[in-house]
């Protein structure tokens, strides 16, 4: 098969319609607009969140919850690719970066239990899971925790 006999599948490239050329094209006169009212008049048609008169679904919904408008997002890093690190190796930021781990030192990250750890290593992050902290412990490790570099309020 060549380039020049490539062809679009068939029903995939739909030709658009031609309004308001006659009538004899059957979308003459009003051009599928209908005969009067706000569909039919140019500028912004009827708001898709109107129900004409019913209590709009947006506001038949109770409120829930809350979203922070500068959440903190930690980059994340599994027990099971600290496995291969030699044993007594302090594991921080600059260490993780320069094997692949994370994207980026400067934003946060946090150490998951996904995996098993047998090498005792000095974990330095800003925050551990539960079951990340107990199995570093377990096997002679120490999990530091070290401070949030995310600024809690904007400075005056």
């Amino acid at each position: 098969m060549q380039l020049h006999e490539l062809k679009s599948p068939l029903g995939s490239r739909k030709r658009r319609k031609i309004v308001g050329r006659g009538q004899g094209s059957g979308h003459g006169k009003t051009s599928c607009r209908g005969h009067d009212g706000q569909g039919q008049r140019p500028g912004r048609g009827p708001l898709l969140s109107s129900e004409g008169g019913q209590m709009p679904l947006i506001r038949r919904l109770p409120k829930v919850g809350f979203r922070s408008k500068r959440p903190v997002i930690y980059q994340v890093v599994n027990l099971e690719s600290l496995q291969r690190i030699k044993e007594g190796t302090v594991v921080d930021a600059a260490y993780l970066k320069s094997h692949g781990l994370i994207k980026s030192p400067a934003k946060p990250f946090k150490i998951l239990g996904n995996g098993e750890i047998t090498r005792a290593l000095t974990i330095k992050a800003h925050s551990f899971s539960k079951s990340a902290q107990e199995k570093i412990l377990a096997a002679g490790g120490t999990a530091e925790t070290m401070q949030s570099i995310v600024p809690l309020e904007h400075p005056a």
